[in-house]
This record gives C-alpha cells, structure tokens and sequence, in this order.
C-alpha cells in the first residue's frame, strides 16, 4: 500500500507522523510550495498520476490539495482542516469528479483560528447533492496544528474504514 501525504502551507511531513503512516503504508509526501505553483494540484496529479497510490492524506492546504486530488486520482482521503472554503495563497482548482466513488474522511478542529471550521462545514453543505460519501469528525479538542495523539487517532480510524 502507498500513501500520498501533502503538507500543509510552509509545512512538511514530520518524522513522528511519518512513523504513524509508515505501519500501514509506504508514503510518498513530496514538498510542495504553495505561494509560487498556484496549480499544485495539477503538479501532483501530474507526478502520481501513474503512480500506484491507493490514499492521499493532508492538512490544511495539503488538505485543500488532497480533497481535489482525491477526486482526480478516485482515491479515498483523509484530510485534517482542509483550507477548502479560503485560503491565504491563491491555488486554482481543476475541474474535477463530483466524487470519488470512495469517501472523504474530514476531520474538523472546531478551535481553529486559522481554516474557519463554519466556512469548510459551509462549503460542504453547498455539495450536499454531490454524490460524494464524506466521513465527518468535529474535534472539539482540536486547533490548527494537528497533534500527534489526533493524527494517530484519526489515521488508525480511517485505516481501519478501507
């Protein structure tokens, strides 16, 4: 099995986090930088398109870029505070499936003073028609930064769902 982790906004896959996805997977987390490649999710699509993936994962902007992604490569996700309804960097977004004919795992930190929990609730809510299968988790303990006990809890969760 591989995974594809995407970082966040001047972000990158920490070692401890490696470690955790690493028991289920090899993981490919390519480093990406958002404010000079306003089409990183065509880059990505790009680079692993060919690829054998079978899960893309992110936070934040990786999470934005996942989401997307998830749809282009029909793949399952898992995406912490994805920056899905705003973001301070300009990205376009390619047309993409309405799904993924798999589900989106969203986990929500409802403290986050950086991606705005309403908007991104909001912006699925606009998708309800979509045919698109989310898996929601609001985390009240939860901020921006995701924490490792979080990140592994919700890794083991989703891992467990495939």
């Amino acid at each position: 099995m591989n995974i594809l982790y995407i970082h966040g906004l001047n972000g990158s896959l920490i070692p401890e986090k490696r470690e955790i996805l690493e028991r289920y997977a090899n993981v490919e987390a390519p480093s990406i930088d958002y404010e000079n490649n306003p089409d990183s999710i065509i880059w990505l699509y790009n680079q692993y398109k060919d690829l054998k993936i079978d899960v893309v994962m992110g936070s934040t902007m990786g999470g934005f870029a996942g989401y997307y992604l998830s749809k282009l490569l029909q793949l399952p996700a898992l995406v912490f505070n994805p920056a899905l309804a705003e973001r301070s960097v300009v990205q376009n977004v390619p047309d993409t499936p309405e799904t993924n004919y798999d589900h989106i795992h969203i986990v929500i930190g409802s403290k986050d003073p950086v991606v705005n929990p309403k908007a991104t609730l909001h912006f699925l809510g606009d998708l309800l028609l979509q045919e698109q299968s989310y898996k929601i988790s609001i985390r009240h303990d939860l901020e921006h930064r995701i924490p490792l006990d979080v990140f592994e809890v919700e890794v083991v969760k989703f891992m467990s769902d495939l």
